[in-house]
């Protein structure tokens, strides 16, 4: 039995419409068409909000990393007082950031810090440091004094240098200098002791295994000096 249409409606006209007349009626232009949709669409974006609410976002799940607890000077020893855990979202943690204390404690800092900033491995002096500053797998940390202190003075963590001694053995009016390393990469020099015991200031070079080896003999016997890149 057919029912007479509504005016103004383009419902189906069937009392018992099958799927292919409800699917004629919602593909054709009309009021009741559209509003249907639009009850539709808000139901749908209701639904994924409460979804999204209920699940989160997982950037903001919670990790525990090391940070400073106070201003920090180079060539610090941390210890405990040194550092704190906070709580970063995981999205905000940095590449190779400390998650545990012990990670941190025990070594020494290879650059000033302010309170509260989260520790990599590469602010440590340790092997991943010296290969990050060398881009060399076998890279070594080496010590030096430099023959002129108002050159230490001059240094600063990240500065490329070449190291260079002298040789006695030229004959000539003047020794002739040897360079020992090119392009060596500080990561620390010590601090500035001032007073009654103040100790000569030692300069912190990454180099390559091989170059390494050289200047660590030649600090030894003989006097060293740098030029800047």
């Amino acid at each position: 039995m057919d029912r007479a249409p509504i005016p103004g409606s383009r419902r189906p006209e069937r009392l018992d419409p099958t799927w292919t007349d409800r699917l004629s009626w919602l593909t054709r232009p009309g009021t009741a068409r559209i509003a249907a949709g639009r009850r539709l669409l808000a139901a749908a974006l209701a639904m994924t909000a409460v979804i999204l609410l209920l699940r989160g976002d997982p950037s903001d799940d919670q990790v525990a990393v090391v940070a400073t607890a106070r201003d920090l000077t180079p060539g610090l020893v941390l210890g405990a007082d040194d550092l704190r855990l906070v709580q970063l979202g995981a999205g905000a943690v940095p590449t190779g950031a400390l998650r545990a204390l012990d990670d941190a404690i025990g070594h020494t800092l290879t650059g000033p810090a302010r309170a509260g900033e989260t520790l990599t491995d590469l602010r440590l002096l340790g092997p991943r440091l010296a290969n990050a500053a060398t881009d060399s797998s076998d890279a070594r940390v080496v010590p030096i004094r430099l023959a002129d202190p108002e050159v230490t003075d001059l240094l600063r963590e990240g500065d490329r240098v070449d190291v260079l001694t002298v040789n006695p053995d030229t004959g000539g009016p003047a020794p002739d200098a040897r360079v020992l390393a090119s392009a060596a990469t500080v990561i620390l020099v010590s601090p500035n002791d001032s007073g009654r015991g103040a100790r000569e200031r030692v300069v912190m070079l990454a180099l390559p295994a091989g170059e390494a080896t050289t200047v660590a003999a030649a600090s030894l016997s003989t006097a060293l000096t740098v030029t800047f890149h």
